[in-house]
């Protein structure tokens, strides 16, 4: 059992069941667009943004990106976490048939795969200040933003960070500095580069 003094914030009710058996911590359901209109519990979850911080996992299409940025766009001072899941195609068992983008969503995710999101967040290590992170200058120095293929650089190494396609620049530039050092990153990033030979 993952303990986390962070409350979790999932879409639906399948999805928290499917986490209860793994996180102790607080889970909330946004029960999927019925946040964009319920002012009280996004009282709650600001507060709770303050007050310990908020784990946001939603799944990874665009429903679920929408839903994500709502929340932190809504949630100005309080401290937001990310865990994304990876993009995996399949069918939760209990539907008829596969969501509109065929993947499966948080209810569908191995445990393990669960765990590993959750462990990416960096809600399970001490904070405090990082040294040296990766920046916008980094980006565009790298070809990541502001070029030609900088998009298609991108999703290259979202593909091999294993993180959703839908991240934005934004959103991607807070994710590798959660997961890796500056090292890390432009050596991944040089890897990128280098040609695959067949």
């Amino acid at each position: 059992m993952i303990h986390l003094r962070q409350a979790v914030v999932v879409e639906g009710k399948y999805d928290k069941i499917r986490l209860s058996s793994l996180v102790d911590a607080p889970i909330l359901v946004t029960n999927g667009f019925r946040i964009f209109k319920d002012r009280e519990q996004m009282v709650l979850l600001r507060r709770l943004a303050r007050q310990d911080g908020l784990l946001i996992l939603t799944d990874s299409d665009v429903a679920g990106f929408k839903i994500r940025n709502y929340i932190k766009s809504a949630i100005p001072d309080g401290k937001i976490y990310h865990a994304y899941i990876p993009e995996i195609l399949g069918k939760e068992p209990r539907k008829a048939q596969p969501s509109k983008e065929g993947t499966l969503g948080v209810e569908g995710m191995d445990r393990r795969i669960l765990a590993a999101a959750l462990d990416k967040s960096g809600v399970l290590f001490a904070e405090g200040p990082k040294k040296d992170p990766v920046t916008h200058l980094d980006f565009y120095e790298n070809g990541l933003s502001g070029g030609q293929g900088s998009r298609q650089k991108r999703l290259a190494l979202l593909k091999a960070l294993d993180l959703p396609q839908y991240l934005s620049a934004a959103a991607l530039l807070e994710a590798v500095n959660a997961l890796m050092n500056r090292e890390t990153f432009l050596s991944t990033v040089r890897q990128l580069d280098t040609p695959k030979k067949d």
